[in-house]
């Protein structure tokens, strides 16, 4: 569904500056943490160190977005991940 304009408008003016906040808190606070956490593992540079199973291109398929637009997910259920909840502050310390 949509939501009214009203809504959007003070989500807005009040939650996306208190996200900004909290993601500039958490980006200064990055170098500190990565300095402790396996500084020198950056497979977004260097792909062999990834960790990732690595799948046959044989196995991938093109989706076009009009195949998508009947996929049923009303049996799945969300996770607090999914949801946004839990504090981002955790993984950073």
């Amino acid at each position: 569904g949509s939501l009214p304009k009203w809504v959007v408008n003070k989500s807005s003016q009040f939650l996306a500056p208190k996200a900004m906040k909290k993601m500039y808190k958490a980006c200064l606070k990055y170098p500190e943490w990565k300095k402790k956490h396996d500084p020198h593992f950056k497979p977004w540079l260097f792909p062999e160190q990834s960790r990732l199973p690595a799948l046959a291109l044989s196995e991938l398929s093109l989706q076009h977005a009009d195949s998508l637009e009947n996929i049923d997910e009303s049996s799945l259920a969300e996770s607090k991940e999914d949801r946004g909840e839990g504090s981002d502050e955790d993984s950073l310390t």
